[in-house]
């Protein structure tokens, strides 16, 4: 436990580093900067059986953007599986709509699957944070939309004004570090607000934002740095979006491992009952959208976007 609490305190000083320099921004907040600083404090469950198959990593964590191979590299050289977040930032007038995807090269399970029915190679879920501009540097967090699996999940921190609306807000954002804070399960990795609860079965990885990811020391890890990935990086996982080495459809990430290409990436993600008028991808392409039908008292609220370059 020395080594995780060396790396632990290492983490946390780039953290607090990199928060203390955000908190004093020369001019208005980078999206880097404003991605940073609403980064979830993030519970990764593990399962003792195969716990670093539930380690975050980022597409392509072994060096190529195949991602055909990546269920079978995922267990080769486990330091490759440094922690990481994906994030894109779009904006209103009145708000910045923050949108982090956590991704796993396996959605697995602990039985045998000889069907090929309940896992699949790439996993991609996540969560949308809403910040409203209150002319301080950073904004004041009112709702987080998590993605589990083919549903979203809708939280509001203590002091929100925001409601329920088409969907009923199902539990209370708890804040960590001024932070908020995310669960995700082991194995399929379907993503929550985290319920201040100890991690199923006891074992877990807290991974914190850090200018740098590191790779847990083992799978009960409780301080472990993940670095923020920019969705629109040149080069980078939007870039590639038509590339077929990557994708197989649009927001589709190509696999076949268990079922063939079910992984989706946040332009890909979709609630199967929420309504027509909010098809699949609305998360991360039009979230003022999907943001004003799911809540209601949401004060002044703009559906006009003045940056967006998922469009």
């Amino acid at each position: 436990m020395v080594f995780s609490a060396r790396k632990g305190a290492a983490s946390l000083l780039a953290a607090v580093g990199l928060s203390v320099f955000l908190t004093t921004p020369a001019e208005a907040a980078t999206d880097a900067e404003l991605a940073f600083r609403w980064a979830p404090v993030h519970y990764q469950d593990t399962d003792s059986s195969d716990y670093d198959a539930d380690y975050l990593s980022t597409v392509d964590f072994d060096g190529e953007w195949t991602t055909l191979n990546n269920w079978e590299s995922q267990d080769d050289s486990l330091f490759r599986l440094t922690g990481a977040a994906y994030y894109s930032v779009v904006e209103t007038s009145t708000h910045w709509f923050i949108a982090y995807s956590f991704y796993h090269p396996r959605d697995w399970e602990d039985f045998p699957d000889p069907f090929e029915q309940f896992t699949h190679e790439n996993d991609m879920e996540g969560l949308l944070a809403t910040v409203r501009k209150d002319g301080s540097a950073f904004g004041r967090l009112e709702a987080v939309v998590t993605v589990a699996h083919s549903d979203f999940y809708s939280y509001v921190p203590a002091g929100s004004t925001f409601t329920g609306g088409r969907e009923n807000v199902d539990g209370t954002l708890l804040v960590q570090d001024q932070r908020p804070t995310t669960r995700q399960e082991a194995k399929g990795h379907g993503l929550y607000a985290w319920n201040g609860a100890e991690f199923p079965g006891g074992d877990g990885v807290v991974y914190v934002p850090a200018a740098t990811g590191e790779v847990p020391s083992g799978g009960n890890d409780r301080s472990v740095g993940y670095r923020l990935v920019d969705t629109f990086a040149a080069g980078g996982l939007w870039a590639r979006r038509s590339d077929s080495a990557t994708f197989a459809g649009w927001g589709t990430l190509r696999g076949d491992n268990g079922k063939n290409n079910a992984a989706n990436t946040a332009w890909g993600w979709d609630d199967g009952n929420d309504g027509s008028d909010l098809p699949r991808g609305l998360l991360a392409t039009d979230p003022a959208y999907l943001v004003s039908v799911y809540f209601a008292n949401r004060g002044d609220f703009s559906l006009t976007y003045t940056r967006n370059a998922y469009r």
